[in-house]
């Protein structure tokens, strides 16, 4: 754990992308509490990520400030999505359009 000194003004650390003990741990060592509304039991929670906070990372807060993480993106904030081809394909040539295709790399001059 981190001593930080006793001044009034803390800056919020980046909590993004930490599993939640150590969001607890690194708060805890920065001088604000944490709490998250879509999880009850958040003092149990272990390997969740965090997925979004408030106040933003840098923000200058006062000492023992509140910060709220979130561990889950819900239904109207996107997530992985459906990740299987759908209808139109995009045209096909890409690059063989634009470049000329090579010869035999072992092609013999003579």
């Amino acid at each position: 754990m981190r001593i930080t000194p006793k001044t009034p003004e803390v800056r919020v650390p980046r909590l993004v992308g930490l599993m939640a003990v150590d969001a607890r741990e690194t708060a805890e060592a920065r001088g604000v509490l944490l709490a998250a509304p879509d999880r009850p039991d958040f003092h149990r929670t272990v390997v969740d990520y965090v997925v979004r906070q408030f106040p933003q990372p840098g923000a200058e807060v006062p000492r023992g400030a509140v910060v709220t993480v979130w561990f889950d993106l819900g239904d109207a904030e996107g997530g992985a999505g459906v990740r299987e081809p759908r209808p139109p394909r995009p045209p096909s040539g890409g690059l063989r359009r634009e470049l000329g295709l090579p010869g035999d790399p072992f092609e013999v001059i003579g």
